[in-house]
């Protein structure tokens, strides 16, 4: 967008073009409202994930009309191979596909777009912009050689992601520490890919607090990587030396990742990046704003899988502000309570995997349950309702689901 097209104003401003936000602009525009989506980058653009689609990924693509797109393009997958510590293994079926983010987040905002959206980038979001009374109207970018403009807007949506820059700024930061870290590499060697056809996750003592993940992306292309769980401790307890040595772990006691390693190509540089989970660390909304995607925490701890709950949490935002379009003196209060009763909605869920997450504190409950389910498919069976979502990841390691591994009918 020239400068001389910079908009002034317009009804809604969703700064961040990731899933959340390019899924809320789209959603947006289908509504008839004139939306501005911006971003810091312009697109295509690398962004440090997994690259992982489940089922509820699936779900939000296909609502905004993309799932086939992007499955065209993806390296579908019909299981995820869950590892355990000492080395057994199950294979939990669903419905997978893996897809950078450089190429996935780019096809939800040329959805948007076409749903006639307007785009601004390189726009970064500096500050909000409020009126007399304190309510968001807008916000303050920098573009471009470092001018800045001022898009004046009825609502904004803040999708800016795991950074909290943006989020102090727009006075909604709660938690500066993010939930942890994930480090990821991409390494070319077509020798493995009729070999790892499935994503696979690895829970190893060496590993505590996370897990290891090989992620396959298609013609001989793969996603490598380590997650660490932090509980919110300070970033500068974790630099990123430490995410590297747990990298350098994971190759050394996982035989398939060393040797997709040894033998393969290292394509680009390893790359970190923050997590916020659980639907924690930042308020959800304050007058004329909304706070959507990772930048609300729609990240799941225990498996550090964001791309679908941050679509949902896009979706969520669109529906509050069709809901209480008609302005008036009690708009703010309705768009709020409808969107914060949603993702509250959505909590007992993040609650679940935030349980879950003992299996990374605790990697020998990954050899308990996995080995009990080489020999039920029953329990694969609940594995494959995690993934689906209809089956509470928790109950699987809380005591009583612990007992049912071995009495099911207790």
């Amino acid at each position: 967008m020239t400068m001389h097209s910079v908009p002034a104003s317009c009804e809604v401003l969703v700064v961040g073009a990731g899933p959340a936000g390019s899924a809320c602009a789209q959603m947006l525009a289908r509504a008839g409202f004139d939306v501005v989506l911006c971003d810091r980058h312009d697109f295509p653009r690398d962004k440090v994930c997994g690259d992982g689609l489940i089922p509820d990924a699936h779900r939000a693509l296909a609502r905004l009309g993309v799932l086939d797109e992007v499955l065209a393009r993806a390296r579908s997958a019909r299981h995820v191979g869950c590892i355990a510590p000492h080395g057994g293994r199950v294979e939990v079926p669903a419905q997978l596909a893996v897809l950078p983010r450089r190429e996935l987040d780019d096809i939800v905002r040329r959805a948007a777009l076409a749903a006639g959206a307007r785009w601004l980038a390189p726009a970064c979001f500096d500050a909000p912009l409020f009126d007399a009374g304190q309510r968001v109207v807008g916000a303050r970018l920098r573009l471009a050689g470092s001018s800045m403009h001022e898009l004046r807007a009825r609502w904004t949506v803040l999708a800016t992601g795991a950074a909290t820059v943006p989020l102090i700024a727009a006075g909604v930061c709660v938690r500066r520490a993010p939930s942890g870290f994930a480090l990821r590499g991409y390494v070319k060697n077509e020798a493995m890919a009729a070999r790892i056809t499935g994503l696979e996750v690895v829970w190893h003592r060496a590993l505590r607090g996370g897990y290891g993940w090989i992620f396959p992306c298609g013609a001989g292309m793969f996603n490598v990587g380590v997650g660490l769980i932090t509980h919110g401790q300070d970033q500068a307890a974790m630099p990123e030396l430490n995410l590297r040595e747990l990298f350098a772990a994971f190759a050394h006691l996982h035989a398939p990742a060393h040797e997709l390693l040894q033998g393969g190509t290292q394509v680009g540089a390893l790359k970190g990046a923050p997590l916020r989970c659980s639907l924690e660390g930042a308020r959800w909304s304050r007058p004329g704003l909304l706070v959507a995607g990772e930048a609300a925490g729609s990240t799941y701890l225990f498996t550090g899988e964001g791309i679908g709950k941050a679509l949902e949490t896009g979706m969520l935002a669109t529906e509050a502000l069709v809901e209480g379009r008609e302005p008036g003196p009690g708009e703010d209060a309705a768009v709020r309570s409808h969107y914060e009763a949603a993702l509250a909605a959505l909590k007992p869920r993040f609650a679940a995997y935030a349980q879950a997450n003992r299996v990374n504190e605790h990697p020998w409950l990954a050899d308990l349950v996995i080995w009990r389910a080489r020999r039920s498919a029953r329990i694969v069976g609940r594995l494959a309702g995690v993934l689906e979502e209809t089956h509470n990841p928790g109950k699987l390691v809380s005591a009583k689901g612990l007992a049912r591994l071995f009495f099911p009918l207790g």
